[in-house]
């Protein structure tokens, strides 16, 4: 990956689902040997997936500086609200090829999901956001989170999502600005600075999923 960088064809380097002792390896490795080490970890994170975002990264993110670039903030649609009913026919989870969605979803744990989410509802709505919109946004207020990788499938989907964040519209690409009925001027409605600490210890009150390392445990 130094003789990429190096070559000019790319600026950085990182990894996808290491655990961190094999980032960490790799990151000694590269120092002893005078070579440019990863900067960031790609890794699943959501309301519902936390350990290793929350657990096994934050070491590393302070220690040696290597951020998450996480992905799936919505559970491959799992927290998007669409299932709360069942799996609807027009879903991706009614594919054949995402059988395993779909059992997840009817699963037991996944009616316990979506009635967590239910009771997440009342917070988006005092925040004045949608469900996917907090979820992003929530992912967003990790210190150690580099950036949320979006998957979406319509531009309305991905101007949702960006709900979460404050963008102005003049700095979206032409199609998307179509999609509004606003002036380019105007400034999408941001959602991460009203995720105070009051706001996630609300959320964690209703999750009851946050991970502790065995530092927290100590203390």
């Amino acid at each position: 990956m130094t003789h990429v960088i190096n070559q000019g064809m790319a600026m950085y380097w990182g990894t996808s689902r290491w655990s961190a002792m094999e980032i960490m390896e790799a990151y000694s490795v590269a120092r002893q040997f005078n070579m440019i080490p990863p900067v960031c970890e790609q890794a699943e994170y959501h309301l519902f997936q936390r350990e290793k975002v929350e657990v096994q990264l934050p070491e590393l993110y302070h220690k040696i500086g290597v951020g998450a670039m996480t992905w799936s903030p919505l559970a491959c649609g799992i927290i998007s609200g669409k299932y709360g009913n069942g799996v609807p026919e027009s879903s991706r989870a009614s594919l054949k090829c995402y059988q395993w969605l779909k059992e997840r979803i009817v699963s037991e744990e996944g009616r316990k999901q979506q009635n967590k989410l239910k009771d997440l509802s009342p917070i988006a709505e005092r925040l004045g956001c949608t469900l996917p919109q907090l979820a992003v946004a929530w992912c967003l207020r990790n210190e150690g989170v580099s950036s949320v990788l979006l998957g979406s499938s319509t531009p309305e989907q991905l101007i949702e999502n960006l709900g979460a964040i404050q963008a102005s519209i003049a700095a979206l690409p032409g199609k998307l600005q179509a999609c509004y009925s606003v002036s380019p001027g105007s400034v999408l409605d941001s959602v991460l600075p009203k995720m105070t600490s009051h706001v996630v210890n609300e959320i964690d009150n209703i999750l009851r999923n946050k991970p502790y390392s065995k530092k927290d445990y100590r203390s």
